[in-house]
């Protein structure tokens, strides 16, 4: 990967972590009101974001911001999000300081989202979305394209795909809009129509006390509908446990960091009190003052007494010899060799050996 590429990557996280930054906090406001989001703009000072950029690459960077930020006006992020993400499109397309400003990217798939998202504001009166939204077409601020991302020559196919924010996304709906009001009164009329055909059939062949193909559930409108309650119910009670929860760690957060520098103060003892219970060999350099250990009576430490004397091994001959006489009687029949080279030496060789000439010295 290239250094410009490298940069860029990096560029594009960072970019991302703002924009969830400043998203995060509108979040919390639990508002969708352009004034709200343009106060917390201007108090993170996020129009900064394009200073400082090199004239030649400023083109190129309002492209990456704006594609970080495009996504989060498009599902499956939640309604305030995808609301935020558009104030956060107008607000970066107007704060750009490349020229020509630079166009949104958005694919035509990915228009019809868009669609539904204007008549959704509209039915839900939140004017403000309408407005800015409509604002961005007039000044031709998108650029339909077939793809979302910019696609270029060789590029590799396996990149690093960025991870959704959990807490943006819109959680599970699906059979809160499945189950509206309209279904539920066709499902009860078509259910009383059953019920109606059920009974003229069963009276005309069978006696009209024989109930034994009663098929008809008279409360299954009601019983779906309590359903789907209690399902949505669990949602909330869901998300108010690990909302909870995570108020219990922060909270607990400061606490625990004192029984932790307890058991490590703990542990850190005993692994003391292990090594000083034994004593390690010395090395070689220092086996001149190697470590003795004597036991001590109960209540005191271990003592260490340190010594001078350095270690003598068995002679070679002498470990030969417990090597080569184990026997009692080999033993006696040996006792009287006293030099190893007897073992290889012949009988009729002379035992004495050559007296070394002593060398003169001048007075």
């Amino acid at each position: 990967m290239s250094d410009s590429r490298f940069e860029m990557n990096f560029s594009q996280k960072q970019v991302k972590s703002d924009c969830e930054e400043l998203l995060g906090r509108f979040q919390r406001t639990q508002s969708v009101r352009f004034e709200v989001f343009a106060s917390i703009w201007r108090e993170m000072e996020f129009a900064q974001i394009f200073w400082g950029t090199i004239n030649h690459k400023k083109r190129l960077f309002s492209r990456l911001v704006l594609d970080a930020a495009c996504c989060y006006f498009l599902p499956p992020f939640s309604f305030q999000i995808r609301v935020g993400g558009l104030y956060l499109l107008y607000s970066l397309y107007h704060s750009q300081t490349a020229c020509p400003s630079e166009q949104i990217r958005l694919a035509l798939k990915d228009w019809e989202d868009v669609k539904k998202f204007e008549r959704d504001a509209v039915d839900a009166q939140h004017l403000d979305a309408v407005y800015i939204l409509r604002q961005l077409m007039l000044s031709k601020a998108f650029h339909f394209t077939a793809m979302p991302a910019l696609l270029f020559y060789k590029r590799k196919r396996s990149e690093d795909r960025s991870v959704l924010c959990e807490d943006f996304v819109e959680r599970a709906s699906r059979p809160q809009e499945l189950i509206n009001a309209e279904l539920l009164e066709e499902m009860s009329n078509i259910n009383d129509l059953y019920a109606k055909m059920k009974t003229s059939t069963v009276s005309q062949m069978t006696a009209p006390e024989d109930s034994s193909i009663n098929l008809i559930r008279k409360d299954l409108v009601s019983q779906l509908r309590s359903t789907v309650l209690d399902f949505y119910n669990w949602q909330l009670e869901q998300e108010t446990a690990v909302e909870n929860e995570n108020k219990n760690e922060n909270s607990l957060e400061g606490t625990s960091s004192q029984p932790e520098s307890s058991r490590r103060a703990e542990l850190l003892a005993s692994i003391k009190s292990k090594a000083y219970g034994e004593a390690a060999e010395a090395s070689k350099s220092r086996r001149h003052r190697q470590v003795e250990m004597f036991s001590a009576p109960e209540g005191t430490g271990p003592v260490f007494k340190s010594t001078s004397s350095r270690t003598i091994k068995p002679s070679l001959r002498i470990r030969t010899t417990e090597t080569l006489h184990k026997s009692a009687d080999v033993w006696t029949e040996a006792s009287d060799w006293t030099r190893i080279c007897h073992l290889a030496t012949p009988e009729s060789v002379s035992e004495k050996k050559p007296q070394k000439k002593k060398q003169l010295t001048r007075c």
